[in-house]
């Protein structure tokens, strides 16, 4: 017994002695704060911080007791027994816990890196593009889910019955990866899906943004084609046909891949609702949009590489309500319905307020876009907007001037942006109240209200439409 005892206390303490422990550097961002929850779940021992943390990343990490004390950076929490750094795209290239711990050799991860170690073994399946992959990978998640499938996953939105936007297990086969074209970290400058080197892979299309970062459109298309040389020999890239510019990059591209393109399905809506062509006939959806079809297609393709036949994918979908912030229908009344997205790019706005007015064409749609990105600030990408709110009736552009202070962005004029999307009945608002006032004020009749961001709405309460 006592030989048993000892044998059990030594396994004990060897268990203990190999649990990895990770610092996060910026650990209040959507993907981080999930990553850390994702990683506490498999008993690592985490801590961070951050200089700042909004909900729900506030909450979660509370909840989970890894909350930092304090805000702020402290470089006395970095010591030798770490045995690794994520680093948030947050955290500048100077911040003093990066540089004590650079100053004690740790390994230093940044987040896409860090997924990469953990999923070497896995079918790593990557969705990217422009627009449309967060959606994607999230209905894909949830056909898996929908059918019993156990998949790891990253996503960059919060989904219905998942707890976290994060999952690293042992034993799942496949990984699900929402690839973002973004930069890694502030001392790793390559964007995060160059590093996840996939299997399985989709491109949505390509469409110019982050202008921060990729100045002309060239630079930028060029990383899409670094991501196809990316795929691992023998892989599979299933595409946007549609997109001339990604037909392009994918035509030339000499990589070794099986090349699988995807198109829009035949749909039509009809009172509201969007009715999909299946080989078992007409299937009503939840979802609406020619984007959103396009969407499901690209889904569909990699859900069938993953062994879910076309019948269970359609069976599944049928279901699928959307991603978070994507077309999220806020309330439904008889005289008013209020959406909110996260479109905020040119294409993304356009597709949004396409498929808005195509579901719904007797009723006036007012559509909001707040712009707020360091892309949407700019002068020469506003032309860019040309004709992306064409199909609203009316159109409301609200921008902040002293943000464009804060981000070192010459002033942009009324006349400006009027010139920028040439809309017929466009208001363009500079202050959030009075853009709050003329919202709230409105008498609505068989009416749209559509907001567009990828901020906060210019801080509308949606809670006012219910």
């Amino acid at each position: 017994f006592l030989h048993f005892f000892y044998k059990i206390l030594y396994l004990c303490a060897t268990h203990q002695s190999t649990i990895m422990r990770i610092h996060f550097i910026s650990i209040g961002g959507a993907a981080m704060h999930n990553l850390a929850l994702a990683l506490q779940q498999k008993n690592y021992q985490i801590t961070g911080s951050d200089d700042v943390i909004f909900e729900p990343s506030l909450s979660r990490l509370q909840k989970a007791g890894i909350l930092p004390e304090q805000l702020g950076w402290f470089p006395e929490k970095i010591s030798k027994d770490i045995d690794a750094i994520i680093l948030g795209m947050h955290a500048k290239a100077d911040n003093p816990e990066l540089l004590r711990a650079k100053e004690l050799g740790l390994k230093i991860y940044s987040y896409p890196e860090f997924i990469y170690e953990q999923s070497k073994n896995k079918t790593r399946v990557v969705i990217a593009g422009s627009h449309g992959k967060t959606t994607i990978t999230s209905m894909v998640l949830y056909v898996m889910n929908y059918h019993n499938k156990p998949v790891d996953y990253l996503v960059g939105a919060q989904l219905d019955g998942f707890d976290t936007m994060v999952k690293l297990s042992e034993d799942s086969e496949f990984i699900v990866i929402e690839g973002d074209e973004y930069l890694s970290s502030a001392i790793d400058l390559r964007p995060k899906f160059h590093l996840y080197k996939p299997t399985l892979a989709l491109l949505s299309g390509i469409a110019w943004d982050h202008i921060n970062v990729f100045p002309t459109e060239e630079k930028y298309i060029e990383q899409f084609d670094i991501f196809i040389s990316s795929i691992t020999k023998g892989g599979i890239l299933v595409y946007n046909e549609e997109d001339s510019i990604l037909n392009d990059i994918v035509e030339k591209n000499e990589n070794p891949i099986r090349k699988i393109p995807y198109s829009t399905p035949e749909y039509f809506s009809q009172n509201g609702i969007s009715f999909l062509q299946t080989p078992e006939g007409e299937m009503p959806l939840e979802i609406f949009g020619k984007h959103n079809m396009s969407n499901l297609a690209g889904a569909k393709w990699i859900c069938q590489n993953m062994g879910i036949d076309e019948q269970d994918f359609y069976e599944a979908i049928a279901t699928f309500k959307g991603a978070s912030k994507r077309l999220e229908c806020i309330t439904k009344q008889d005289e008013l319905i209020v959406f909110k997205d996260f479109a905020h790019s040119p294409s993304k706005v356009t597709a949004t307020t396409n498929a808005v007015k195509e579901q719904y064409p007797d009723k006036y749609l007012t559509a909001c876009l707040e712009l707020y990105t360091y892309s949407s600030l700019n002068t020469d990408f506003l032309l860019h907007y040309k004709d992306s709110l064409t199909k609203a009736d009316e159109a409301i552009i609200l921008y902040d001037r002293e943000a464009l202070k804060v981000k070192g962005i010459s002033d942009i004029t009324e006349e400006y942006i009027q010139e920028a999307f040439q809309h017929h009945n466009l208001k363009i608002f500079t202050d959030k109240t009075q853009f709050q006032s003329y919202i709230y004020n409105q008498k609505y009749h068989n009416a749209i209200l559509l907001f567009m961001s990828s901020g906060n709405y210019g801080g509308i309460d949606f809670n006012f439409f219910k």
